[in-house]
């Protein structure tokens, strides 16, 4: 607090940030340097809509199904931003390259914005396009991806789709981190939480799956349509290990041989532990470790990468 009243200048940030290259209001800054309006409605009531690409050894990997994603959200929440599919890749291109990053977690996001009047209608608010690009992070850090994630399934419901369409991301999370929450007091390093039908949905950042008799199955109905959840079908398909999407029940997940999730950040990750018992034998399954080594030398397909020019030394 300052020793007596008096009006700053300019704001002072005292916080420390991570490297990297944001984009926003056709500038592209440091990270330190990007922010927004404490009046924009994606902080006031988190809408806002965003996706998440990664950066692998200097390219980007399934960009484009990533835009098209984004771009079908900002469609049904009635957003629009000056850029086309080109334009967008573009600047996430220009963020990596200028940060020098050759693993990138790298989001954009839409938010609806501030109204100059601070109209309460959102058709009135000017909508506003953000992009950053980070140091690579992943859901499991490497001793989890050693040796499997500990999960614990909570009694939090996630957010039902007649609310909140899942199919968009969303910063809609407080589900999410309430249950995170709950599986912390559990032992738990994550969570899986139900829907209202009380089978399982899906984590904070991330899809489920389950293997049982050489089968793989994901949760099919509200949770995000995952970028990676669709590689692993892709995966599969090319494996010839049956995969599909259906109802997930709680004891399904207790009693499977393997269980995994995955995410852009981190992509096929081990699932060893539910509510403190072990998935299968305990240990990660070989479907798992199949897929997860299969999904990171697909990165060498040229048909999924966007490589990135870096500017010279």
């Amino acid at each position: 607090m300052p020793s007596r009243l008096e009006l700053s200048s300019r704001y002072v940030d005292p916080h420390c940030y991570p490297h990297g290259v944001a984009y926003m209001d056709g500038q592209y800054l440091p990270m330190s340097e990007a922010r927004i309006s404490v009046l924009d409605y994606g902080f006031l009531h988190s809408d806002a809509t965003y996706d998440v690409v990664h950066v692998w050894k200097g390219a980007f990997f399934r960009l484009d199904a990533h835009i098209d994603r984004f771009l079908n959200g900002l469609d049904k929440l009635h957003m629009s931003i000056p850029y086309d599919t080109d334009q967008i890749a573009e600047i996430l291109h220009n963020c990596v390259a200028l940060s020098g990053l050759q693993n990138a977690y790298v989001e954009f996001i839409c938010t609806r914005g501030t109204s100059p009047t601070f109209s309460r209608d959102p058709r009135d608010a000017v909508n506003r396009f953000i992009a950053f690009a980070i140091p690579f992070g992943s859901v499991a850090n490497r001793d989890q991806m050693q040796r499997g994630l500990h999960a614990a399934i909570s009694d939090v419901v996630r957010i039902p789709p007649p609310s909140v369409d899942p199919t968009i991301k969303n910063y809609h999370w407080l589900d999410l981190i309430t249950g995170l929450y709950d599986a912390y007091n559990k032992g738990a390093e994550t969570v899986i939480l139900k829907d209202a039908n009380g089978t399982l949905a899906e984590g904070p950042g991330f899809n489920l799956f389950t293997v049982k008799n050489g089968c793989v199955t994901t949760p099919e109905h509200g949770v995000l349509l995952g970028i990676t959840r669709q590689t692993v079908f892709d995966l599969c398909a090319l494996h010839q290990i049956p995969c599909t999407a259906a109802a997930v029940s709680s004891e399904a997940l207790r009693t499977a041989d393997e269980a995994f999730i995955s995410s852009t950040a981190g992509g096929v990750m081990p699932l060893t532990r539910i509510n403190g018992d072990p998935i299968g034998t305990g240990n990660i399954g070989p479907i798992t470790q199949l897929l997860t080594e299969t999904y990171w030398n697909s990165h060498a397909d040229a048909s999924l990468r966007s490589v990135v020019s870096y500017p010279d030394p």
